[in-house]
């Protein structure tokens, strides 16, 4: 997990007008990869590249940067692979990829479907006739290290066709505050009480659209229950039983290496 800040190298700004002859692009195709160049580093030339539409992001290492869409798909990359290449790249793609998902799906009003228009003032979309505004949008979620002394619980969750445990996650539904949240999933999930809940870190995670909010926890009471279908099974782990995964991009594995390092 980066636990670099985004702003050590990058300064917020935006437009759908603003040009500039010396900048990065970070260009993504319809799946959501990015381009790099032969010798792997962001281009900063559209030379033969197919623009969907391009907008000014602000300033990444001093210099202008857009986020650009096409609909080509020679030397792109996932997400995940740039991480393994350059966490620096990957780590501003995830707020680009985000405002181009942005830019791409509020194009026209969800309330009256009018044409939008890009603010000057704050970046959103507004609709010039019936005035709605489109903000990013993000969608807040909850990630939980649960421990019973020395053993943490964990999960095979239905959909992890690649990980064989995970931490206890979810989204936050509407109403509810995020503590709400975590309780109600744990509950939900596996049917257990916990206590003594305390907030560590959170993480931008765009696959697709994530802010992933980690907690640890204590168990309180309660016998394991799993649903058969988003959870097929849940048990406690001691610290050498634990799977790692095979990347260190999430939050989740920084939770469990928090765990097993308070062990030592």
């Amino acid at each position: 997990m980066i636990e670099k800040s985004i702003y050590e190298d990058y300064e917020i700004d935006f437009s759908d007008t603003y040009e500039s002859d010396d900048a990065y692009y970070f260009i993504f195709n319809d799946e959501r990869e990015l381009f790099l160049t032969n010798d792997k580093t962001l281009p900063n030339s559209l030379d033969n590249i197919n623009i969907d539409f391009k907008l000014y992001i602000g300033k990444y290492m001093n210099k202008d940067t857009f986020v650009v869409n096409t609909n080509c798909n020679d030397s792109f990359y996932t997400l995940k692979d740039v991480y393994d290449m350059d966490k620096d790249i990957y780590l501003m793609s995830t707020r680009a990829v985000l405002v181009r998902d942005w830019y791409i799906s509020h194009q026209f009003c969800g309330r009256c479907g009018v044409k939008t228009k890009l603010d000057e003032k704050d970046m959103m979309l507004k609709c010039p006739s019936c005035g709605q505004v489109h903000y990013p949008r993000i969608a807040p979620a909850i990630i939980v290290a649960i421990r019973k002394g020395d053993e943490l619980l964990m999960a095979k969750h239905s959909y992890h066709e690649n990980i064989s445990y995970a931490l206890i996650a979810g989204f936050v539904e509407p109403g509810e505050n995020i503590e709400e949240a975590v309780h109600r999933e744990v509950s939900e999930e596996i049917g257990i009480k916990i206590k003594n809940l305390k907030y560590l870190k959170s993480q931008s995670w765009p696959f697709p659209n994530s802010l992933m909010l980690g907690f640890e926890a204590e168990y309180d009471s309660g016998e394991i229950k799993v649903d058969g279908d988003e959870i097929l099974k849940a048990k406690w782990f001691k610290k050498e039983e634990i799977i790692r995964y095979d990347s260190d991009i999430s939050i989740s594995d920084w939770l469990m290496q928090e765990f097993i390092d308070s062990l030592d």
